[in-house]
């Protein structure tokens, strides 16, 4: 029924049915078995109709020389030219493959439009829910470690802060898109990754190297872009899944999704809700969590409107109210306790958008508008081992509140000239409005940014071989922040316009052989970012960040270079994918310890300009299928991050003897190779094996040293974390399926052992995989 409704849905965007004299007709097969409900349509036209149950059509079709595509989800698009003369009939079959490597993809990352991923001249990676079932992922921030160029990383003990990397660079460089909309916003970016349920995603694509002439100013190493679940069947499932983290600490997790569809595809309606409740998990037994207390609570809806075959409505929206605690004594009220991070977050996401079409599919108008709001309420602090009364009146003033707004409204305008040439142009405006302030602490982020951006972008495409996409974004920024730490206060106001062009090619050459090329430009203007609204522990006392002074504007420069390579050997699809990139920085903003304690004893790091860096290396992944029942694939990154000069990690202030400052030139937290691999075995009808793994190469990380409050670089191992799942499916009926699951999680206990412990921990020291092995069992059951 699915596959169904989707050919019907492409059907009724490519072309309204018209009536001709000549008549084709025929079967659609794959693998000598009946494909059905395949689109059957005359390309640059407005013919088409879909195969029935059995993969029979016919059609009417004008005279002359036509092409013929055939579309199905799951198998590669086919297209075959024929001649069809006067009051002539023809019968074609045709006979689809298997699109195992999804190459026949459509995707809306590459260029503000759908195209298929083979014709984009950016390369798009699309993860989809059937990686993140094998990984057994609850979360976005689960499975976005299977892409190259991608690693997720665990930055807190005591909240589980985590961010994204993306070719070496840190999360606040990758804009996080929510169904394309930058509603993401620095808040979301430090406990986000994590309150986005994969059970509500129906793909993510991710685009690496600089993507600011379309998305705005932080996509200078990437995109990811959530692209949430469309109703498009009536359809119900319920899944529950049980895991217990070192075999003894409970993750419970629950999800709902069911979907509504009209008979004439005209309106339809999905829902989906989560539960989601984790207990804390103490790895080396000294009564601090490195796992935090986690319990989500989400609900959603996704909704669309065709008024007729030339219009659509959509509207999302998705409530989450989530709860993480880490630390000790958990069953204690914060203030009470040595020490705590307590988060309490309610977040709504919501959007709305129109989009209208000509009669043709050649223009395409549309105007959005998203907004996020979250309210928290949080503590850091605690009694960091201490029982004098200054020390529980410096924990009753570490609660805090935060208000966060996210809002994002545009136009965009998109002509398919009769060359196939394309052009796109758009204004947006975004507004991210924080207010995060710890009176106790006399801390305060207010910080309103608000910025204007004009698009536009050319295709080019001269012939079948070349296509050249060149674009620029004009963004007008306003940047008005305070803030303030105890007694130092510092402000930011900018007000500037930037250009940020890009370029990109694609040469096809074969049909096998694609060779791309590109170059971006991106700038972040100063404020606040995800990193500069964490806080987190050392010594027992709070670690702050505030902005240095005269910050500058931080600029990129984006080079990608790659080579695609797709080739069958009999049944086997193969893929190779060669990815060279690089980014130079100039006055990267970098995060200083300043090495000075404020009056309450908390310590301060500063954000500051840094010399000139840069990020180069190569993204590899391989692609095997020797069958529909057999899929393998992997992925390395090998990359070097360094700055020009020295950049001071740790700065003395002089009262220490003999205390130095810490310097490196190379960047902290990035391991020089990285990769995973993902794989599958149908076994036979009811059985499947998934295969999964992550490797991380050794890395430096900074670690506080308590007694002291110096920094030292400490050398990690390499880590290699593999999952596998093994999936049993039977049906009670035919509309009703059973799926049980079992499997292990870092299955070799691959786990950091060197934790720092006690109430005066450095809680930043965390790193490789985010748990130790982990077993689990899960039941699906619905109509799916």
């Amino acid at each position: 029924m699915l596959l169904k409704q989707y050919n019907i849905a492409l059907l009724l965007f490519l072309s309204p049915f018209l009536i001709f004299a000549q008549q084709i007709s025929g079967k659609v097969t794959s693998n000598n078995s009946p494909v059905p409900y395949a689109s059957i349509y005359i390309k640059n036209s407005s013919t088409g109709t879909i195969a029935d149950e059995n993969g029979n059509y016919e059609l009417s079709v004008g005279s002359g020389n036509l092409i013929l595509i055939v579309k199905s989800q799951g198998y590669r698009t086919l297209e075959e030219e024929f001649r069809l003369n006067v009051n002539e009939s023809k019968t074609l079959n045709f006979e689809l493959i298997e699109d195992a490597l999804g190459l026949d993809q459509v995707v809306v990352s590459a260029t503000r439009n759908q195209i298929g991923k083979k014709e984009a001249p950016v390369i798009v990676k699309v993860l989809t829910p059937k990686v993140f079932k094998a990984t057994q992922s609850f979360t976005l921030a689960d499975g976005l470690n299977f892409q190259p160029g991608v690693r997720m990383e665990t930055n807190c003990q005591n909240c589980g802060f985590t961010q994204v990397r993306m070719n070496g660079l840190e999360g606040q460089y990758t804009q996080i898109l929510v169904n394309s909309r930058p509603v993401f916003s620095a808040l979301n970016g430090v406990y986000g990754l994590e309150q986005i349920p994969v059970s509500i995603i129906d793909r993510v694509e991710v685009v690496r190297s600089g993507g600011s002439a379309l998305f705005g100013s932080n996509a200078i190493a990437g995109t990811i872009n959530v692209i949430t679940k469309e109703p498009t069947d009536d359809n119900w499932e319920v899944s529950s899944t049980l895991a217990l983290i070192d075999g003894k600490t409970a993750d419970r997790n629950v999800n709902l999704n069911a979907s509504i569809v009209s008979d004439d595809l005209s309106s339809g309606v999905t829902f989906y809700g989560i539960y989601r409740n984790r207990d804390g998990f103490d790895a080396n037994g000294d009564g601090f969590t490195e796992i935090t207390v986690l319990e989500n609570n989400s609900l959603g809806a996704k909704a669309f409107l065709r008024p007729n075959d030339n219009s659509r409505i959509g509207f999302d929206f998705t409530a989450i109210r989530e709860y993480r605690r880490g630390g000790d004594q958990l069953e204690l009220a914060p203030q009470f306790t040595n020490i705590t991070e307590e988060l309490d977050h309610n977040t709504i996401f919501s959007g709305l958008d129109y989009e209208l079409f000509n009669d043709e599919r050649t223009n395409t108008f549309s105007i959005y508008t998203s907004i996020q709001h979250t309210d928290r309420d949080s503590y850091y602090g605690g009694l960091g081992g201490g029982t004098a009364p200054e020390d529980f009146e410096l924990a009753n003033n570490a609660f805090g509140a935060t208000t966060d707004l996210a809002f994002v409204s545009g136009a965009k305008f998109s002509h398919k000239f009769k060359n196939n040439d394309v052009i796109t142009t758009g204004l947006e405006y975004q507004l991210n409005d924080t207010d995060d302030e710890i009176l106790g602490y006399n801390r305060v982020v207010d910080q309103k940014v608000n910025s204007f951006g004009f698009y536009g972008q050319y295709e080019w495409k001269p012939s079948k071989k070349f296509i050249a996409l060149l674009g620029a974004r004009l963004d007008h920024v306003n940047v008005d922040g305070f803030y303030n730490i105890q007694d130092i206060s510092r402000t930011s106001n900018v007000s500037q316009t930037v250009l940020s062009p890009r370029l990109t090619l694609l040469y096809n050459v074969t049909d096998k052989l694609q060779l791309r090329g590109g170059y971006a430009r991106g700038f972040r203007a100063p404020q606040a970012f995800n990193e500069d609204l964490h806080i987190s522990s050392v010594g027992g006392e709070q670690r702050f960040v505030i902005l240095g002074n005269n910050l500058e504007n931080e600029f990129s420069n984006a080079f990608t270079a790659s080579l695609d390579f797709t080739k069958d050997f009999g049944k086997t699809q193969t893929n190779l994918l060669v990815e060279g990139f690089y980014t130079s920085l100039e006055n990267p903003f970098t995060i200083v310890s300043t090495g000075t304690s404020l009056p309450n004893g908390s310590i301060l790091e500063e954000t500051r300009n840094g010399s000139s860096a840069y990020v180069a290396g190569a993204n590899v992944e391989l692609s095997i299928v020797p069958s529909p029942a057999l899929a393998f694939q992997a992925g390395i990154t090998i990359q070097e991050a360094v700055y020009d000069e020295a950049q001071i990690l740790f700065e003395t202030d002089g009262s220490v003897p003999n205390e130095t400052d810490v310097i490196i030139d190379e960047f902290v937290r990035t391991p020089n190779v990285y990769g995973f691999l993902t794989s599958y075995w149908n076994i036979n009808k009811a059985f499947k094996l998934d295969i999964t793994g992550n490797y991380t190469g050794p890395m430096v990380v900074p670690f506080v040293v308590r007694e002291s409050g110096f920094m030292d670089l400490v050398d990690t191992n390499a880590f290699f974390d593999m999952t596998t799942k093994l999936t049993y499916h039977f049906d009670l009926k035919k509309e009703f399926h059973v799926e049980l699951s079992g499997g292990v999680q870092n299955l070799f206990g691959s786990y950091q052992d060197d934790f720092d412990s006690g109430p005066t921990r450095d809680s930043d020291f965390i790193y490789g995989p985010n748990r130790p092995r982990t077993f689990f069992i899960g039941l699906k059951f619905g109509n799916f």
